[in-house]
C-alpha cells in the first residue's frame, strides 16, 4: 500500500496530541514531519508537547520543527481554560531526547513540499500562522500541497464568539492568507467536530487500558470533562482527529465544496469563516470542501483502537 505523506502543524494541546497519537498508528499515513505553533498553549510547550508525546508513541524519528510563537498581526490568546498551563491539562510525560531541530516550520514544510512533489498532505490543528509564512515567503508552495486539511472554523456557530471559532479566531489574517491561496482547503470545523466525540463509554474504554499512552489521555482530559458537564456536551469532542483521520478514511466523513473566507475587519464578526455554501450569492473562488458530518461510531473506534494498541 502506497502511504500518504502527511504534515501536521499544531499548537500541541489536549486534542491535539490525541491527533498526533492517531497519526502515528495509521497505516495509510507516513508522518513526514511536525511543526509547531502558538495558539491552545506557547510555542514553547506546543513544541516540547509534540516532541513528547512522539517520543511516548515511539516516533522520535519525526522531526519536529518551531514555528510561530505569535499571530501575524493580532496579541497572542491561549486557552488555558481547557488545556491547563502546560498545554497537555497538567499531564506530565517523560521529555523526548530526539536531536532538536533549528530549521524554521516554514522552511522545513517547503522542503518536505518539494520532496514530495505534489503529493504532500497538510494537517494544520492550530492556528494558520506557520503556513501562511510559508505560503507569503514560498509562493511556489502553493502548486506542491496537495490540500489542506484544516481543522478550524465554523460555518455556523462559535467557540470562542458567538461565531467564530478558536483556531481561526486566534489569527484570522493568518487564516485569510491561507483560505485565498488557491491550496484547496478541507475544512473540518465545529460543524463537524462537534460530532466527533468520544461518549462516556468511549471514554470509560480507553481509560481501563494499562498503557502509558492512555494514562496521558486521562490525565489530560480533566478540564474538558469539567467544560463538558458545565455547556452539556454529550462527550468529549475530538476536533484535531478530524482532519487526520479523513486523511486515511475519507468515506468516513461527508461535506461540500464552497469558498469560505475570514473576516479580518469586523468586530462582531472577527475571524468567522464566511461561506458561500446556504446563499445565493456564490465566491468567484470556491476552492475549498466544508465538512458537516462524520460516521461517529467508526471515528470513536478508531480512536479506541489506537489507545489499545499501546
Amino acid at each position: 500500500m502506497k502511504k500518504i505523506p502527511v504534515w501536521i502543524d499544531t499548537d500541541t494541546g489536549v486534542d491535539d496530541a490525541v491527533a498526533l497519537i492517531v497519526a502515528s498508528k495509521l497505516d495509510e499515513i507516513d508522518l513526514a514531519g511536525v511543526s509547531a505553533v502558538a495558539g491552545n498553549t506557547s510555542l514553547e510547550n506546543a513544541f516540547r508537547n509534540a516532541r513528547d508525546v512522539l517520543s511516548l508513541v515511539g516516533r522520535s524519528d519525526v522531526k519536529v520543527y518551531h514555528g510561530a510563537d505569535r499571530p501575524l498581526v493580532i496579541d497572542l490568546h491561549t486557552a488555558e481554560y481547557v488545556h491547563g498551563s502546560n498545554g497537555l491539562g497538567g499531564a506530565k510525560i517523560p521529555l523526548s531526547d530526539a536531536p532538536i531541530q533549528t530549521e524554521n516550520a516554514w522552511d522545513a514544510l517547503y522542503e518536505a513540499a518539494k520532496k514530495y512533489k505534489g503529493e504532500l498532505v497538510v494537517c494544520p490543528v492550530g492556528p494558520l500562522t506557520n503556513i501562511a509564512i510559508a505560503i507569503a515567503k514560498h509562493p511556489d508552495i502553493v502548486g506542491m500541497i496537495k490540500e489542506l486539511n484544516v481543522m478550524g472554523g465554523a460555518l455556523i456557530g462559535g467557540n470562542v464568539t458567538p461565531c467564530s471559532e478558536f483556531n481561526i479566531h486566534t489569527d484570522p489574517h493568518g487564516a485569510e492568507t491561507v483560505m485565498k491561496s488557491g491550496i484547496h482547503v478541507n475544512l473540518f470545523g465545529l460543524d463537524v467536530t462537534h460530532k466527533a466525540y468520544l461518549d462516556d463509554d468511549d471514554i470509560d474504554a480507553i481509560a481501563s487500558f494499562d498503557n502509558p499512552v492512555a494514562r496521558l489521555f486521562v490525565d489530560s482530559n480533566h478540564l474538558l470533562y469539567d467544560a463538558r458537564e458545565k455547556l452539556h456536551w454529550k462527550g468529549v469532542c475530538e476536533h484535531d482527529s478530524c482532519p487526520v483521520i479523513y486523511t486515511a478514511r475519507p468515506d468516513w466523513f461527508k461535506g461540500h465544496d464552497c469558498g469560505i473566507y475570514v473576516e479580518t475587519q469586523g468586530t462582531i464578526t472577527f475571524g468567522k469563516t464566511v461561506s458561500d455554501l446556504w446563499t445565493d450569492f456564490k465566491f468567484e473562488d470556491r476552492h475549498c470542501t466544508a465538512f458537516l458530518d462524520v460516521d461517529r461510531k467508526k471515528f470513536a473506534s478508531k480512536i479506541i483502537d489506537t489507545y489499545r494498541s499501546f
